[in-house]
């Protein structure tokens, strides 16, 4: 189904990309940070599971094992908050979604790297 092509137009002017990847690869990424009137960066460091839909409401979520338990995260590639996303490896996968991840613990929620 199609948009209404105003809508299109519009979108397609706030449309950004943090940055070139994939699912599987390691990624950090640049979070923009509000504590009262300071402004910082975090970092998030950790596998990418997915990225879902299209256009200005594309998104992308990250997991990590903080701790020992599992911490995922899901921003829109358009957003203000997301810095920049830097590549660390790029992982060599046969799927869209990573869930089974989820599953897995040690050596075995590893993705093999693309050399």
């Amino acid at each position: 189904m199609r948009q209404n092509p105003i809508l299109e137009k519009i979108e397609a002017e706030q449309i950004r990309v943090p940055g070139q990847f994939e699912v599987g690869d390691t990624v950090r990424v640049h979070n923009k940070i509000k504590e009262g009137n300071r402004e910082r960066v975090q970092m998030f460091e950790g596998v990418v599971m997915k990225i879902q839909n299209g256009g200005l409401r594309k998104t992308f979520t990250v997991r990590k094992i903080s701790n020992g338990i599992g911490v995922e995260k899901t921003w829109p590639f358009s957003s203000p908050f997301v810095d920049q996303v830097d590549v660390i490896r790029c992982g060599k996968v046969r799927r869209a979604k990573l869930n089974y991840l989820r599953k897995l613990s040690g050596k075995a929620a590893k993705v093999k790297e693309v050399i």
